[in-house]
Order: structure tokens, then C-alpha cells, then sequence
């Protein structure tokens, strides 16, 4: 059991990547105030978990009613991803964002806790796939059970990632921000095009 807990938690490190969402999301929320951005941070972690379950337990069963493969997923939340990126390299969020400021002083920040964080961030087609793949290989209830708590730890892991990332990224000040924010954008952006070539190269050897 233990080491079915190791190499599970070691699967869902890699794949959630709890430092590698980070600074993504304080990129994503550059400017949005802690309350509003600690809450986010919660539920993009409690979406996801929600959706992780949901695939351990009836995934398989769901995307093979609906005839949908996990290629087509990975390629349609890489599309999605992509657009975010480009927003977060030509700081369009930014300015969307003062306008509004400008116009409407009293409206809530962008919620971006379910798109692009919950989903496909956290729980992408890479987590999607992995924990269906641990599921449908565990026998017993036990290991089954072994399985979804390597994930919940890793979302555990992941929720202090997200909550600790706003601070640190307020300590380097707003222009160093600013120029993270961008670099991010651009790694998001080749993380996009990877889901969608990965979609593609996948689609193609099982047709």
C-alpha cells in the first residue's frame, strides 16, 4: 500500500504540478484584492477536487457514453489555455480590467477559479487521465481508496501553493510582476500548443 501511495502521489506531483500552478495564478490575479483572491484559490482547489472524484469514480463510463476520447479534451483545453496565454502576454486582462475599474467602480474582480485554474489547470486532461488510469489498475477498495488520497494530498499541496503565491508575488513589486506575468503567459502558451500537438500525435496513433 505504501508504495502504491508514493507512486501515486509521485504521478499526481508531476502531472497537478502544485509550483508550477503557483505563479500562474498570480499572474491570473495580478491586482484583485486578498479576500477575493485567497477565495478563488479555494474553490479553483475545491472545483477541481470535485472533478478529479467524479472522473476516479464515473469518468471512464461518462466519456465513453458521450463518445468523447481524452484526445479531444486535451486539444479543446489547449485551445482554451491558449487564448488565456495570449491575454496574459499582450496584458489584455490588464486593461479590460481598468476600463472596468473606470466604469464600474463597485463590480467584483474576474473570477478565473474554475477557468482557467479548476480547469484545465488543476484538473486537466493529464490528472483526468492519470487518476482514471491509477483507478481502473487498483483492486480492491483499498488501494482504490490508497489512490484518491495521493490526490487529495496533492490538491492539499496545491491549495498552499495558490495561497501562498499572491504574497510573494506582491513582495517583487508590481513591475517585476508585470514582466513575470508575461514570461508565464508565454510558458502557458507553449503548455497550450503541447496539450494540443499531444491531442493530435495521440488521435492520429489510435486512428
Amino acid at each position: 500500500m505504501i508504495e502504491l501511495f508514493v507512486s501515486s502521489l509521485v504521478t499526481f506531483f508531476v502531472i497537478i504540478d502544485p509550483p508550477g500552478c503557483a505563479p500562474i495564478f498570480a499572474g491570473l490575479t495580478a491586482g484583485t484584492n486578498s479576500v477575493h483572491r485567497r477565495a478563488m484559490a479555494v474553490r479553483a482547489v475545491m472545483v477541481a477536487s470535485i472533478i478529479l472524484l467524479g472522473f476516479a469514480l464515473f469518468g471512464e463510463a461518462l466519456l465513453h457514453a458521450l463518445g468523447i476520447s481524452l484526445n479531444a479534451f486535451r486539444i479543446a483545453g489547449g485551445i482554451m489555455l491558449f487564448l488565456i496565454a495570449l491575454e496574459m502576454v499582450f496584458e489584455k486582462r490588464t486593461e479590460r480590467r481598468e476600463d472596468r475599474a473606470e466604469k464600474v467602480k463597485a463590480e467584483d474582480p474576474v473570477d478565473i477559479s474554475i477557468f482557467p485554474m479548476a480547469m484545465p489547470m488543476i484538473a486537466g486532461p493529464g490528472s483526468i487521465a492519470s487518476v482514471m488510469l491509477l483507478m481502473s489498475q487498483s483492486q480492491g477498495i483499498q488501494q482504490s481508496l490508497v489512490v484518491l488520497a495521493a490526490m487529495l494530498t496533492i490538491l492539499l499541496l496545491t491549495l498552499g501553493a495558490l495561497l501562498a503565491a499572491g504574497p510573494i508575488m506582491r513582495v517583487v513589486g508590481a513591475k517585476i510582476e508585470a514582466v513575470v506575468s508575461r514570461l508565464l503567459g508565454v510558458l502557458l502558451a507553449a503548455l497550450a500548443v503541447q496539450f494540443v500537438i499531444d491531442g493530435i500525435r495521440a488521435a492520429l496513433a489510435a486512428g
